[in-house]
């Protein structure tokens, strides 16, 4: 009997498969690391491409706040021909709550003194959103946002397009219940992901009518 047991304890036939076992998960969330990694920067990647690609065609195209394509003139006592001051246009912001693919509908919002927006363009949001889509296809209504900055140029009753020329900025929002998230690999067990950064991009408004960009 005691021949049995010194027997099977100087057995090391199993050995290599015991040590196998004990680094496995090790070598696992290594190796699952590292592709984690490099999902982290393609998605980091694609988003900060999909503002830049967003506000690009923001310029270009029908702007959110319809309001501002209206004359400027009489608003503020402004005049044919006059520069546009802050105290008639601070800036606006416009998002949607809707957390599907595309909005069924969108507010815009004023910073300080702005005249009437109107009722924003879904059409415009939405054309813009698919164009960021392109890029970061994960993209949800909810999770950007378009704002309408004051720059100093425009000009009352301007016969070529909209009078003012604002500073317009595609971002992704940043609150909790809105912003984009990455989901590792290694962390799916724990339903856990990680926020991704305020990506944005700004650029002045060009002509801010049509559907069509470069």
């Amino acid at each position: 009997m005691k021949t049995i047991i010194r027997s099977v304890l100087a057995n090391k036939r199993g050995s290599s498969a015991a040590e196998f076992a004990m680094v496995l998960p090790l070598l696992l969330i290594f190796i699952f690391g590292l592709i984690d990694a490099g999902r982290f920067m393609f998605a980091c990647n694609s988003a900060e491409k999909a503002t830049q690609m967003g506000v690009r065609y923001a310029v270009a195209t029908d702007i959110v706040p319809v309001g501002l394509a209206n004359s400027f003139v009489g608003t503020g006592g402004l005049g044919q021909g006059d520069s546009i001051p802050q105290s008639s246009f601070g800036g606006a912001s416009c998002v949607s709550a809707d957390s599907g693919g595309q909005a069924a509908s969108v507010t815009c919002s004023c910073t300080g003194t702005c005249p009437s927006l109107g009722t924003a363009s879904v059409t415009a949001f939405n054309n813009i959103l698919t164009r960021m889509q392109a890029f970061f296809p994960q993209l949800k209504a909810n999770q950007f946002q378009v704002e309408y900055a004051y720059s100093g140029l425009g000009y009352a009753g301007d016969p070529n397009g909209i009078d003012v020329a604002p500073i317009v900025r595609v971002g992704l929002r940043q609150e909790a219940q809105n912003r984009p998230s990455f989901e590792p690999i290694t962390l799916l067990v724990f339903g856990a992901s990680i926020p991704l950064p305020s990506f944005s991009a700004t650029l002045t408004m060009e002509d801010g009518q049509g559907t069509v960009s470069n």
